[in-house]
């Protein structure tokens, strides 16, 4: 059994979860998610604690045990407070902009890059080299800024491109900067 899974997960004032024909429903503050359930796992709520407990007899139900636990720990979270990604654009004449749906992005390409923005994600553009993902779905959010990072990933050698915000890129000798130092 999942060490993981056993443990309990404290429900935040304003958090709410039921179990309704084998789908979790979390309602918070921010929104409210819902996801299916295996056949096998179940969710006890008590004393403001949600415990989720697997049948020893399902099959799937032990190796998703520790699973069902952490997306039901990330649900609770998101409907409480929230996730947020940050992506830096680093180059010249790299920016972002929010247009209505839509990402616009301009990334050294000779054509604008747009990214349709997922409706439970919200985008804010800060100084149009800051983009600041948000939602209430961890997996949305995470996805979104992957995406997004995808379209010019950082380079090795100068370091241009999208990164998250503390992401460290390492950087490579390029080949002048070899030759002098092997002569």
């Amino acid at each position: 059994m999942s060490r993981l899974g056993k443990s309990p997960i404290v429900l935040p004032k304003g958090v709410e979860v039921k179990v309704v024909d084998g789908k979790a429903h979390v309602k918070g503050p921010k929104g409210t998610l819902e996801f299916s359930l295996e056949k096998g796992i179940s969710i006890k709520i008590e004393d403001g604690l949600a415990v989720v407990e697997a049948d020893p007899s399902a099959e799937l139900a032990r190796p998703a045990h520790g699973f069902y636990r952490a997306t039901l720990n990330n649900m609770i979270v998101g409907v409480s407070k929230g996730f947020e990604k940050r992506l830096s654009l680093v180059g010249v004449g790299y920016r972002a902009n929010v247009q209505g749906t839509k990402l616009d992005l301009q990334l050294g390409f000779s054509h604008p890059t747009q990214v349709p923005i997922p409706k439970n994600v919200q985008v804010a553009v800060d100084k149009s080299v800051l983009i600041v993902v948000t939602g209430i779905d961890r997996q949305a959010v995470g996805q979104f800024a992957a995406v997004v990072r995808s379209m010019r990933p950082p380079e090795p050698y100068k370091g241009k491109g999208i990164r998250y915000e503390n992401e460290y890129v390492r950087k490579k000798a390029g080949k002048a900067a070899k030759a002098k130092t092997a002569g």
